[in-house]
């Protein structure tokens, strides 16, 4: 009877393991079902982001290269407007110089233009770089062409300045044609 038992046992453990197993499977599929849909759920929220903020980051790059095109249009409009005054001076005197035999008033007219035009230059930011008599430097100067110096002091240094540099800003931005004495 022993044998009736076991039998009998195993037969009712292995209707109940295909259940169990069925029951157990169900459960695990669903389960990784469900993971997987908030998987992608996340997924379909992180594209979403992305897509935003890539969208956001480009009409910003726009944006923001308009608005330093409109800068630079602007500036220059600024710039040429406050130069429209010096170019009506330029024009009475240059129509004074035909009608006029009064000479001198003509060169006053003009060097009073010239002040304006220093002015004007000093006010936006632009220097005159002064080099006569100092040191040349190959970073800060040009050279157009070397002249014997009898006196050993003028050796290596600048002797004439054939074209003015300016700097804007402090950055150079015309360096000055110059003669070094060697």
């Amino acid at each position: 009877m022993h044998a009736d038992e076991t039998i009998t046992n195993q037969a009712a453990a292995d209707t109940e393991t295909p259940g169990q197993a069925a029951s157990a499977g169900t459960t695990e599929s669903a389960a990784a079902s469900t993971a997987e849909e908030v998987l992608m759920l996340k997924l379909t929220e992180m594209q979403d982001r992305y897509l935003r903020l890539s969208a956001e980051f480009d009409n910003y790059r726009k944006r923001t290269l308009r608005e330093k095109i409109e800068l630079a249009q602007s500036g220059g409009e600024r710039v040429i407007a406050s130069l429209l005054p010096i170019i009506d001076d330029f024009d009475r005197a240059m129509t004074s110089i035909h009608t006029t035999d009064d000479f001198r008033a003509v060169k006053a007219g003009l060097e009073l233009i010239y002040s304006k035009i220093k002015d004007f230059l000093r006010q936006n930011g632009v220097k005159e770089i002064e080099v006569v008599n100092e040191p040349f430097n190959s970073d800060m100067h040009e050279a157009v062409t070397s002249v014997t110096v009898e006196d050993e002091a003028l050796r290596g240094k600048i002797i004439e300045v054939t074209q003015k540099g300016y700097s804007l800003n402090e950055k150079v931005i015309r360096f000055p044609k110059v003669v070094v004495g060697e």
